[in-house]
C-alpha cells in the first residue's frame, strides 16, 4: 500500500520489489545472495571464467586492480533471480592488501573463494597459492575472531560447515586445517602443456563449479583421481595415501627436512621447479599508464599534477637543506 508522500519512482520500486520477491501464491519467496572472489596468477584465466559462467559472449581484458560484476539467475521458472557478486583481483600476487575488500563480516556466510593457477608456469605456481591463500586466511580467520565476540552462533557455524567437508573417520582428518570458507582452485591452460583440446570441456567443468558456489546449483558428483588426465577432486574424497609420496628417491626423501605432507612435497616440487623470487612476482606495472584506459581529459589533468608534485617535491628538499637545527 503506497504510503503518503510516496513519490512515483518509490511506488515503483516496491512494486517491482514486491513482484521479484513473491512466489507464484504470493508468499515472499527467499532471495539468495552470494559472493566469490577470482585470483591467482596474472593472466591466468580468471577473467574468461567469470565470463563464461554468466555467458557472456566478451573479449576479456587484463584486470589490473579489482573488479566487480555480477549476475543474475533464477532457480526455478517464475522464481525470483538470485544474485551472486563476482569480484576479481589482478596483478597475481602484487596486491594482496585488497583481499580484505570483497571479504567483510557482513558477507562472510555467502563468501567462496576460486583461486586460478596457471599450470604453464610451474616456477610461479606454488609461491602464487601460498601466498594468496595465506593472506586469504588471515583476513578471514580476523572476521571469525570479531564474529566469535559479536555473533559466536554464526562463527560456529562457518566453522562446522567447512569441518564438515572432512567426514571424522578420514585417514587424514587430524592432519588437515580446512580453509576457513569454500575454496575452489583450478589449474589452467592444462591444454597448453598437454597438447590435446580439452578446453571446452574442462570450461564447462568449471562454469558447473562456479554455478554451485554463486547459485547454489546442485554440486557435479564426478570425480577424477588420475594424474594423467584432469583431475577433479571435491573436497573431503582424497588422502594423502591415495595421493603418496612425492615422486622423487627415498634417499633424497630422508635429508628432506619437513613437519608435515605438505611440506615435503612443497620441497620436492621447487627443487623441480626453483620459484621465483617473491619480488620478481609483484607487478611493476602503473596501470594509469596502459593505453587500454586512456581519457584524454584525466590524463591532461594527471600530468599538470604530476609537474605540480615533482616541483613540490624540489622546493621541499631544498627547504629542509636550508633549515638550521640544534644539536643533540
Amino acid at each position: 500500500m503506497p504510503k503518503a508522500g510516496d513519490t512515483l519512482w518509490d511506488i515503483a520500486r516496491d512494486e517491482v520489489e514486491k513482484r521479484e520477491n513473491n512466489g507464484d501464491d504470493g508468499k515472499r519467496v527467499e532471495v539468495w545472495e552470494k559472493s566469490v572472489l577470482f585470483m591467482g596468477s596474472k593472466n591466468g584465466g580468471k577473467t574468461t571464467i567469470i565470463l563464461r559462467c554468466l555467458e557472456r559472449e566478451e573479449v576479456p581484458k587484463p584486470t589490473l586492480v579489482l573488479e566487480y560484476t555480477f549476475g543474475r539467475r533464477a532457480r526455478r521458472h517464475n522464481a525470483p533471480k538470485d544474485i551472486a557478486h563476482f569480484w576479481e583481483i589482478g596483478g597475481g600476487t602484487s596486491l594482496l592488501e585488497l583481499i580484505r575488500i570483497p571479504i567483510t563480516v557482513n558477507n562472510i556466510r555467502s563468501f567462496a573463494v576460486v583461486l586460478v593457477l596457471d599450470l604453464s608456469k610451474p616456477n610461479e605456481l606454488w609461491m602464487t597459492m601460498e601466498n594468496l591463500l595465506q593472506a586469504t586466511r588471515n583476513h578471514v580467520n580476523k572476521i571469525l575472531a570479531k564474529l566469535e565476540k559479536t555473533d559466536p552462533e554464526v562463527a560456529g557455524e562457518i566453522k562446522q560447515k567447512m569441518q564438515n567437508n572432512l567426514q571424522r573417520d578420514h585417514p587424514d582428518y587430524d592432519l588437515v586445517d580446512p580453509f576457513p570458507i569454500p575454496l575452489v582452485i583450478i589449474g589452467s591452460k592444462y591444454d597448453i602443456f598437454h597438447f590435446t583440446s580439452k578446453s571446452e570441456a574442462l570450461l564447462l567443468k568449471a562454469r558447473a563449479l562456479i554455478n554451485h558456489l554463486a547459485f547454489g546449483y546442485d554440486r557435479s558428483k564426478s570425480v577424477s583421481v588420475d594424474h594423467s588426465k584432469p583431475l577433479f577432486i571435491p573436497a573431503g574424497l582424497d588422502s594423502l595415501s591415495q595421493i603418496g609420496p612425492p615422486p622423487t628417491s627415498d634417499s633424497n626423501i630422508g635429508k628432506m627436512r619437513a613437519n608435515t605432507p605438505l611440506e615435503l612435497w612443497k620441497k620436492v616440487f621447487e627443487k623441480t621447479f626453483p620459484p621465483r623470487s617473491f619480488s620478481d612476482l609483484q607487478d611493476s606495472k602503473d596501470p594509469a599508464q596502459d593505453s587500454q584506459y586512456a581519457e584524454y581529459e584525466v590524463d591532461v589533468m594527471r600530468a599538470q599534477k604530476n609537474q605540480e608534485f615533482e616541483q613540490y617535491k624540489k622546493n621541499a628538499s631544498k627547504s629542509w637543506k636550508e633549515m638550521d637545527f640544534d644539536p643533540d
